[in-house]
C-alpha cells in the first residue's frame, strides 16, 4: 500500500536520480525538525534536491543566491521610511518563508552568514528592536561548495552548529548518471513537474511521532558514549558538545520513524552519527595536514565504542 511518505520518497528519488543516501538524510533532518547543509561540488543536484523537496511538500519556499556582496538586510529585510505618511514600514526579506534554499552559503562573508543564526535557532527575526516570528515549519536547506574552491569562506562554528546534519552530495554512479541523463532528455530538458504529495498535517504528524518514539536507556547511553569519545580522541581539538548528543538522538528518532519503527535502535544512531557529527568536530592542524578527516575520526569512534545489545 502506497503511503504519503512512500510517495514523497518516490517523488524525490525520481527527480534527483542517483542521490538516494542524500535524499534519505535530508528527509531525516526534516522529520527531526532540524536544518540541513548540503555539501558538494557544483552540478551534483544540491539545489534541485532542495527545490524538489519544497514542491513535493507544497511549502512556500524562497531561493537566495549567496554572493560576496549580499548584505544581511538583503536576507532579513529592512524598514523603509515613507515620506507621505512619515512612518517606517517593514519590507520583509526572503527569510520570511517556510523553506529557505540558501544556495552557496559559503560564498558570502561571515557577517551575512551570521544573519541566519537567530532565524535558524529561534525561528524568529529581530529587526529594529522588534521580533517577527517565522512559521513553525521554517526549514533551511543550505548548500555549500568544498572549501578548496576559490571564493569561499568557511562557516563559523556557531553557524555550523545550527545545522542538524551536513550531508555530502557526491557524484552519482555511472548507471545512475545514465538514468539521470535519459530522464532529463525525455523531459525535453525541462525540470520535473511535481505536485504536493505530503500535506502539512501529515508532516507534522511524522514530526510528532519522531519526538515521541521510544528510546531505551542503553541507547541513550550509547549516544553519550559516542559523543564523549570524540572529546578524548587524540586527533580532535574540540569534540562534540552536549547539544551534539541531542542532535544525534533527534536524527536517530526521525530515522526510526521513517523506517516504520516505534523505537530507536543502535543502528539508527550509527547510521546518523557521521552526518550529524562530522561538522561539529575541530581537528588538530597536524591531523588535517596528514589527510585525516572528521569522517575518519567518526568511523574509528563507531568501531571502538561498544554497541548495546
Amino acid at each position: 500500500m502506497s503511503t504519503p511518505l512512500h510517495r514523497l520518497k518516490d517523488a524525490l528519488g525520481a527527480a534527483v536520480v542517483g542521490q538516494d543516501a542524500a535524499v534519505a538524510e535530508v528527509l531525516t533532518a526534516l522529520v527531526a525538525q532540524g536544518h540541513v547543509l548540503l555539501e558538494g561540488v557544483p552540478g551534483v543536484a544540491k539545489t534541485l534536491l532542495a527545490r524538489t523537496l519544497a514542491r513535493a511538500l507544497g511549502m512556500a519556499f524562497t531561493r537566495v543566491q549567496f554572493t560576496p556582496d549580499l548584505m544581511p538586510s538583503d536576507l532579513l529585510g529592512t524598514s523603509v521610511f515613507h515620506a507621505d505618511t512619515r512612518t517606517f514600514q517593514l519590507h520583509r526579506g526572503p527569510v520570511f518563508t517556510e523553506l529557505l534554499v540558501a544556495d552557496e552559503l559559503n560564498r558570502t562573508p561571515p557577517k551575512t552568514q551570521a544573519a541566519l543564526l537567530e532565524a535558524m535557532e529561534e525561528r524568529q527575526v529581530t529587526l529594529d528592536g522588534h521580533t517577527h516570528p517565522l512559521p513553525d515549519t521554517f526549514f533551511v536547506v543550505a548548500t555549500q561548495n568544498p572549501l578548496e574552491l576559490e571564493g569561499t569562506w568557511p562557516l563559523p562554528e556557531a553557524q555550523l552548529d545550527r545545522f542538524l546534519m551536513r550531508v555530502r552530495v557526491g557524484y552519482p554512479a555511472e548507471g545512475a548518471e545514465l538514468d539521470m541523463l535519459s530522464t532529463w532528455h525525455a523531459r525535453g530538458s525541462r525540470p520535473p513537474a511535481l505536485e504536493p504529495v505530503l500535506g502539512p498535517g501529515e508532516l507534522a504528524g511524522l514530526q510528532r511521532a519522531a519526538a515521541g518514539v521510544k528510546v531505551d536507556r542503553s541507547v541513550l547511553a550509547y549516544v553519550v558514549q559516542l559523543v564523549q569519545s570524540t572529546r578524548r580522541h587524540p586527533r580532535v581539538k574540540l569534540g562534540a558538545s552536549p547539544r551534539s548528543a541531542q542532535a544525534l538522538l533527534a536524527a536517530a528518532r526521525a530515522r526510526a520513524v521513517l523506517g516504520g519503527e516505534s523505537f530507536v535502535t543502535p543502528d539508527d544512531v550509527k547510521a546518523t552519527a557521521v552526518p550529524v557529527l562530522n561538522h561539529r568536530l575541530l581537528l588538530h592542524p597536524e591531523a588535517e595536514v596528514e589527510g585525516v578527516s572528521a569522517d575518519d575520526v567518526l568511523a574509528e569512534t563507531l568501531e571502538r565504542v561498544p554497541v548495546p545489545r
